[in-house]
């Protein structure tokens, strides 16, 4: 039996990541199997940069998406994949190499999971996860600071140029085509307990 692919996207900050880390925590690796777009950013000195020179991670080009949709091909056919790991170019992380094997349901998320067509095209249920901006600029400057070091300029900077821009033109256009929007201004408990309920009805078919 073909796997069920579920995808999951919104905005930088929206909360995709602790959605994702909460349906983690409820099913074991052969029922689902979780695959994010983040392991498939391109190095650094493939990335466009801008009139600035700052290197541009927020734009669909910054993605293996080809390598992507092989993997979910292959996941969905009953095989399974390794990635090595990104690391975001924290240079003191060893990369690990990550193990994915094919399960009923595949969860794939990330910013530009709706924008490729060949993507968007396997998706069985579609989920947008929407925040306002101040909240997700918080959310932002949290984790590129606690996570990644980013310096608070530069994260800014990133936000104002890149995130927001990229935001408009590739994500925000689909959240009128997903099959469900969460809204995660305060919390996102009811929409994950109706994820997880669906997910474990599928399960015991």
């Amino acid at each position: 039996m073909q796997s069920f692919i579920i995808g999951i996207t919104g905005g930088s900050g929206s909360g995709k990541t602790s959605f994702i880390s909460n349906l983690k925590n409820n099913f074991k690796p052969h029922q689902v199997c979780f695959i994010s777009q983040d392991d498939y950013y391109k190095p650094r000195q493939y990335q466009a940069t801008d009139s600035a020179g700052v290197s541009n991670f927020d734009l669909p080009q910054s993605i293996f998406n080809e390598d992507l949709h092989t993997d979910l091909c292959k996941l969905k056919e009953g095989k399974a994949i390794q990635r090595e790991e990104y690391t975001f170019n924290n240079h003191s992380l060893k990369p690990k190499i990550l193990h994915f094997n094919p399960a009923p349901i595949i969860i794939v998320e990330g910013l530009f999971i709706l924008y490729f067509d060949e993507i968007r095209k396997m998706l069985d249920l579609s989920l947008f996860i929407q925040a306002k901006d101040n909240l997700k600029i918080i959310r932002r400057i949290r984790r590129d600071q606690s996570e990644r070091n980013y310096p608070i300029d530069d994260v800014l900077y990133r936000y104002e140029n890149h995130v927001m821009p990229a935001y408009e033109k590739y994500i925000k256009p689909f959240e009128e085509e997903v099959d469900i929007i969460i809204n995660n201004n305060k919390h996102f408990d009811q929409a994950l307990q109706v994820v997880k309920g669906f997910i474990t009805n599928y399960l015991s078919k």
